[in-house]
């Protein structure tokens, strides 16, 4: 029903959009096909790497190594990946996202195909690599397709069920491989995450491009743009914080386990119920955006937004480790607005750059995953007490991005900050 709205709404905005075109101008997919698709897309990122993690330390068995070099698998993984967008992002803008995407999954397909035949470590590391530079191609045109079909208010509600793809697969991927492993083995799982390239190939071979124009420079003064855009005060600044944002989210995820399971002494079953919970707040947080934005300033739902997560924080701080009950609950405002907030997010950076959509979207994926890592490792560095570690990242976060926020706003940095579609 969410999705049925979200289209009707985008038929009644494309009569009055401009230059951009409408889902209902492709001729294939059609308007739900193409929301498929960039769901889809947008999933590489947590498909790719969470499918396989309950397989990986049978890998390191199988292969005979060290769980660090197994884990070169993994962390390789996000440095190609973050690097492959920015390469890709700004050949989109010159080439179009269709051949980008379509030469992005066809490298995937075959490195995954190859991870599954991989005879050693080092040639699995390598394949690994490959995987990942194709896969950062889907992610990088995802956001920007958005950005070319959609505008106004029907963009804040694709953005939002993107997010909510994003935030549900790393919640789902686990799950569906230690389903399968007792099936198939490691291999097994490459080969499912080739399949779903080749779907998504499917999908690509059906889409028809959606840029409206295109970058006319060279292909060296297209990687130029990523420079260009950068320097767009309004851009640059809302892309800090809200890529700050995902250094709490990532924090959470990269201790969860030990949080529970040794902290709390849950078993891996009591884990995954705990851990699905938080995944609940995750999905609904873009939803709730798109509830609230019905009623409330967007200024407004972010500022508040960034305070709930300074409260969960010294909620965490002070009472978390009481229990997994209470931990969960005092972590649940704050994984819950902390996903809300990014729809509004994502929207506003990219209504910063009327040209250069590619460049953007790859800019906002990087930061995204770096910003992240960042906070995985934070999260270990500040002390032994994860749960107060979690709980003052928390609370930085927010203040900083509550700063940065209002500053924004104050200094009339970005436009459309103040401005509230359809109000």
């Amino acid at each position: 029903m969410w999705v049925q709205s979200v289209l009707q709404e985008g038929l009644t905005n494309s009569e009055s959009s401009g230059n951009r075109q409408s889902p209902v101008y492709q001729k294939y997919l059609g308007g739900k096909g193409l929301l498929a698709l960039i769901a889809v897309l947008s999933a590489f990122v947590p498909l790719s790497t969470d499918l396989y993690l309950p397989a990986l330390p049978g890998m390191s068995d199988y292969f005979a190594v060290s769980t660090s070099l197994a884990n070169l698998t993994l962390i390789l993984f996000f440095i190609f990946f973050s690097a492959g967008m920015l390469f890709w992002g700004p050949l989109s803008d010159r080439y179009g996202r269709r051949p980008v995407l379509l030469l992005g999954l066809a490298i995937y397909i075959v490195a995954s195909a190859a991870c599954a035949i991989s005879w050693d470590i080092w040639h699995l590391i390598f394949f690994r690599v490959l995987q990942a530079v194709g896969g950062s191609a889907a992610s990088a045109v995802a956001m920007a397709m958005v950005k070319d079909v959609y505008s106004g208010r029907q963009q804040e509600s694709v953005l939002a069920l993107v997010q909510s793809m994003v935030v549900i697969s790393p919640a789902v991927a686990p799950v569906l491989g230690a389903f399968m492993i007792p099936y198939t083995s490691w291999r097994g799982l490459f080969f499912a995450l080739a399949l779903i390239g080749i779907v998504s190939m499917a999908g690509g071979l059906l889409l028809r491009e959606t840029i409206p124009s295109r970058y006319t420079g060279t292909m060296i003064q297209s990687f130029g743009r990523l420079g260009t855009v950068l320097k767009n005060p309004g851009f640059t600044s809302l892309l800090i914080v809200f890529s700050l944002v995902s250094t709490a989210s990532l924090a959470f995820i990269a201790d969860s386990s030990y949080i529970f399971e040794k902290g709390f002494g849950l078993s891996e079953q009591g884990y995954s119920f705990f851990f699905a919970a938080n995944a609940v707040a995750l999905i609904a947080g873009p939803f709730l955006y798109i509830r609230l934005s019905r009623t409330f300033r967007r200024t407004s739902i972010i500022a508040a937004g960034f305070a709930v997560l300074v409260a969960a924080g010294c909620c965490l701080s002070l009472f978390g480790d009481t229990s997994a009950v209470v931990f969960t609950l005092a972590l649940f405002p704050a994984s819950l607005m902390g996903s809300c907030v990014r729809p509004g997010g994502a929207y506003l950076m990219l209504e910063q750059q009327k040209e250069d959509a590619g460049s953007a979207s790859a800019l906002i994926n990087c930061f995204g995953l770096v910003f992240g890592s960042l906070g995985m490792v934070l999260v270990s560095l500040i002390g032994t007490d994860l749960i107060l570690s979690l709980g003052l990242i928390n609370i930085a976060v927010g203040l900083l991005c509550l700063a940065g926020w209002l500053m924004i706003g104050r200094l009339n940095l970005a436009h459309c900050v103040q401005d509230h579609p359809e109000r």
